[in-house]
């Protein structure tokens, strides 16, 4: 069996090996670098980067744990980006050597449809060749949305990818967008020595989550001496030799060194040739498929950041689990009900299953009911010891006392949400997870204490 696969990023590269494990032929074709946006441009270098400013914390602390004599520390910049480089290409020449130690091809340019058994790839040399496949999986990714009025021209309007090859850190910045990437980078950045402003055209950053996240985020972002603007739209950026003015909807004007566009991604479906194979998109350009991710055309299937469902590169990963698991005939279907989503700025927040605000939404569409438990690190021994006091756990059940959804915020929340991610994907009772015997002293056990508290039990909770 062959398959060629568009795309090597986490889905990509991920499906290929699955499936050269399963006993496939498989063709990999990446315009790029392996490791798509994730490794090179996302996920990797800014975790890499939130590294540093993470240290730069960590040493401003010691003093609250007894230890003197340690000195202001102070940022390289240049170092942490060269770090961060050097960490991406580590990670790529891996991805290199698992394609070669399992029979993986991989071909440098670009891929597109011919028709629905043909690639037709323009590689870097200019050379064309033409694939034929049994099955074709398209993994094209994303690419940072720039409307117009932004004005985005790579010098003084930048995107995600820009801003993380500086040579040094700017003065100041404006960042438009309250999400992930705005967030992470914004809070890198202010530890870096720049002057943050965040404006978000929606009543709160992190929008995705629900408030009590946004608000410990924004107490931390006050200490950090990031301006968070929220609820103004922008009007006007105006970029120009050696800075940028920005006008808002509201009529002030901000001006910075830079400004960088964190609005989100759109899918990058234009060029694949879809057409071709008859393959239908949304007003979007997101690509359709059915429940088990296959396309209009019988042997395509599409995952990650093309489809409509989820942009996160785990989603992404395990959609081209899937992908594979179908071709070889095995009719598993997509299941989105328990999509961890992670931020790795200080506090951590992370999320998984339905979320409060969506709950609302429905409540008042559906009636639907539900309860909740919460427990603030600060009551939990750990936390005081480690002095890793800000932050919560909050489990939200439904009537039946099944687990629905949960949020984590504070230190080592992102590792913390595996185990509510496994509660929710396993339709696991509050009073299962009780059960349960959890280490102490551990941060975790911040969960069981949530746990208990939807049914009034948490012992260490104290009552407001």
């Amino acid at each position: 069996m062959k398959i060629t696969i568009i795309g090597a990023g986490p889905g990509g590269y991920e499906a290929a090996i699955y499936a050269a494990k399963k006993g496939a032929e498989v063709t990999v074709i990446e315009k790029d670098k392996v490791g798509g946006t994730c490794l090179n441009r996302g996920c990797i270098p800014t975790k890499s980067l939130l590294a540093a400013s993470e240290a730069l914390i960590n040493m401003k602390a010691y003093e609250k744990l007894a230890i003197s004599g340690i000195g202001e520390p102070k940022a390289d910049f240049a170092g942490v980006i060269e770090r961060k480089n050097k960490v991406v290409k580590n990670l790529v020449n891996g991805i290199e050597y698992l394609f070669k130690d399992n029979n993986v091809t991989l071909i440098k340019g670009t891929g597109r449809l011919a028709d629905p058994e043909n690639v037709e790839v323009i590689k870097e040399d200019g050379a064309k060749e033409v694939i034929n496949s049994d099955y074709i999986i398209l993994a094209a990714g994303s690419a940072p949305l720039c409307p117009a009025f932004l004005g985005v021209d790579g010098k003084r309007v930048i995107t995600s990818d820009e801003i993380l090859d500086l040579k040094e850190a700017p003065e100041s910045l404006i960042i438009v967008g309250g999400g992930v990437i705005g967030c992470e980078i914004g809070q890198f950045m202010s530890k870096m020595g720049t002057q943050v402003t965040i404006v978000e055209a929606l009543p709160r950053i992190m929008a995705t989550m629900d408030e009590d996240a946004s608000k410990q985020l924004v107490r931390q972002f006050k200490k950090d001496k990031i301006k968070v603007i929220t609820g103004d739209g922008i009007a006007e950026v105006s970029p120009a030799d050696d800075h940028v003015d920005v006008t808002l909807a509201s009529g002030k004007t901000l001006s910075a060194s830079y400004c960088l566009a964190a609005i989100g991604r759109r899918c990058a479906s234009e060029g694949l040739g879809l057409e071709n194979a008859g393959i239908r998109t949304d007003e979007k350009g997101r690509v359709i498929t059915d429940e088990y991710l296959k396309t209009d055309a019988e042997n395509i299937y599409a995952i990650g950041d093309l489809l409509p469902s989820v942009q996160l590169a785990h989603a992404a990963s395990k959609e081209g689990f899937t992908a594979v698991d179908n071709i070889f005939g095995e009719n598993r279907k997509a299941d989105y009900s328990a999509v961890p989503a992670c931020v790795f700025t200080t506090p951590q927040l992370a999320c998984v299953g339905k979320l409060e605000w969506e709950l609302e939404k429905e409540g008042r569409e559906k009636g639907r009911d539900y309860r909740t438990g919460t427990f603030d690190f600060k009551n939990l021994g750990k936390a005081q010891a480690s002095g890793h006091i800000a932050g919560f756990v909050k489990v939200i059940a439904d009537m039946d006392d099944v687990i629905i959804g949960a949020e984590a915020v504070g230190e080592g929340a992102g590792d913390m949400l595996q185990i509510l991610t496994l509660a929710v994907q396993l339709k696991l009772t509050c009073s299962q997870v009780a059960d349960c015997i959890f280490p102490h002293p551990s941060m975790c056990e911040a969960i069981l204490e949530a746990v208990h508290d939807v049914h009034g039990m948490s012992v260490n909770k104290i009552s407001n």
